[in-house]
């Protein structure tokens, strides 16, 4: 079957490239990286981003396969969303799906960060019950500092309470997502390393044992000297 065509795009014509493209090589292997595999039908991440560029932004077509519920169609809705028609309701409604870290990453990674609304939803969403519910609000706390270039530190100083707070989640996917925050937050400047650094020692010394593991997790990578060396060179804005 022929790549879809911007001016074909429709969710029959991206669900049938999909449903095409899929291998059960592919699909076998996705358990192994605690993927679903119901509703998949096994396709490599690059070759939906390389689809998802061809088709181009379509945030029509974005929400229209986000409702079908299959993996591949939710992974390409959040490549193919656009970030300035992003709604507050329509945040919350796909983050309340969230059911594997595969979308929950990717829509933080490639979408949400880059709309002005991820600085309201990122706390809003770490005080979720939800365990991927609850990762998405820290994975976007780290996405915004990877993406937001104009943010000032004062902004991501507010995300250090929180994350101490979600230190002690135990869950798996919560508690790899807090320390991905306090990693990337460490990574912004100088002055956030150092943040960030403080705050990991704290939690590595504590009598709890998830926030020892996020503290020394996150510590491991801020005082790599390669970390250490690219933090110098970046300009705090204060």
């Amino acid at each position: 079957m022929p790549d879809v065509k911007q001016s074909l795009a429709s969710v029959d014509t991206v669900m049938a490239w999909i449903l095409k493209t899929g291998s059960a090589k592919v699909r076998s292997g996705m358990a192994r990286y605690g993927l679903p595999t119901a509703n998949a039908v096994g396709i490599p991440v690059g070759v939906m981003r390389k689809e998802a560029k061809r088709i181009g932004p379509n945030h029509a077509l974005a929400l229209g396969l986000w409702k079908t519920g299959n993996f591949e169609a939710q992974m390409m809705a959040a490549m193919l969303g656009e970030p300035d028609r992003l709604t507050v309701a329509q945040m919350d409604a796909w983050c309340r799906d969230f059911d594997n870290w595969g979308t929950v990453d990717t829509a933080c990674f490639t979408l949400f960060d880059r709309s002005p609304l991820g600085w309201t939803m990122a706390p809003k969403w770490s005080k979720e019950k939800g365990e991927f519910q609850k990762r998405a609000g820290f994975v976007l706390m780290a996405c915004l500092a990877a993406h937001d270039k104009t943010a000032k530190d004062s902004a991501f100083l507010t995300f250090f309470p929180i994350i101490e707070k979600a230190a002690t989640d135990d869950r798996n996917f919560v508690k790899k997502g807090v320390s991905w925050a306090l990693r990337h937050l460490g990574h912004r400047n100088a002055a956030l390393h150092a943040a960030a650094v403080r705050t990991a020692t704290k939690l590595s010394t504590s009598a709890n044992a998830t926030e020892r593991w996020v503290g020394k997790d996150a510590l491991r990578d801020l005082t790599r000297p390669a970390v250490r060396n690219k933090v110098r060179s970046k300009r705090s804005l204060s």
